[in-house]
């Protein structure tokens, strides 16, 4: 488990599996590269995947909040890009990947997208104001301090399903020690501060995309999901049944199956 600057930051990163694809994964808001075991251990013999732990997450050091937290998650990302690979991102991380990929998109020979959170590409549709207004109680508990009511409010919309008072002590401590995190990242999710919904930019995306969905995701997913499916030019959608929006942690085994599809539609080596 590897630990160094990587794009001037402090950054630590495992390695999964053995397979001949080099892949890259970048993890939701809030969790460490350790949620992709389960995915990454099951495609074990088709891909070796890199997991990087994000600013102030896992065991990569704390965020102080200089500079732009996107710009400086994909400079990290793009940092394990030495050759064409596999990119795959879930929440947060789907928008790293889709930033980097549109930066660099022949550096990739698929791209899997689980749940982007892209928030700004349902703006003046119904569901954005929907979303504001479920958004609405994290974002007056942010306000008055109260960051365990905020991260309980936030996990009930975006956690794995489990009760807050269900989780051991552990879990919840975490959680709450990093929910300013989910502030670092709102630029990026609902003003576009990395440019990814500019004109030509998706459209730009060449190589075989997939988005997956949880069947019980905020409706939100779903519209973020056809938004940006609809610019790029060779894409699908599969929706899991029965999983929310922790689906690669939930259901392992499904998320690594149509990963797994998705690498089947691009020709190797």
């Amino acid at each position: 488990m590897p630990q160094e600057d990587r794009a001037g930051f402090p950054t630590h990163w495992q390695t999964f599996g053995t397979g001949p694809r080099p892949a890259l994964a970048v993890h939701c808001s809030l969790a460490s590269s350790n949620a992709w075991a389960g995915v990454a251990e099951r495609l074990a013999d088709r891909i070796t995947l890199t997991a990087f732990d994000l600013p102030g997450h896992g065991r990569s050091a704390d965020w102080t909040g200089a500079g732009d937290f996107l710009t400086r998650a994909t400079q990290i990302a793009a940092s394990f890009v030495e050759e064409p690979l596999d990119l795959i991102g879930h929440s947060f991380g789907a928008v790293v990947a889709l930033r980097l990929a549109i930066a660099a998109p022949d550096a990739f020979r698929t791209l899997t997208l689980i749940e982007p959170v892209l928030f700004a590409a349902t703006k003046g549709e119904p569901v954005w104001e929907e979303h504001l207004q479920n958004d609405a109680l994290f974002e007056q508990m942010m306000e008055v301090g109260d960051r365990e009511a905020a991260a309980r409010a936030f996990t009930a919309m975006w956690g794995t399903g489990v009760d807050w008072q269900a989780m051991d002590d552990r879990n919840r401590r975490e959680l709450t020690d990093r929910i300013h995190l989910i502030g670092a990242g709102r630029p990026a999710l609902f003003e576009d501060s990395g440019g990814i919904l500019a004109p030509d930019a998706l459209e730009s995306l060449d190589m075989p995309v997939l988005l997956i969905r949880g069947e019980a995701s905020p409706p939100i997913i779903e519209r973020i999901a056809e938004n940006i499916a609809a610019r790029l030019p060779d894409v699908g959608i599969a929706t899991v049944p029965g999983a929310a929006h922790m689906v690669p942690i939930t259901h392992p085994a499904q998320t690594a199956g149509l990963i797994g599809v998705n690498l089947d539609r691009s020709q190797w080596p």
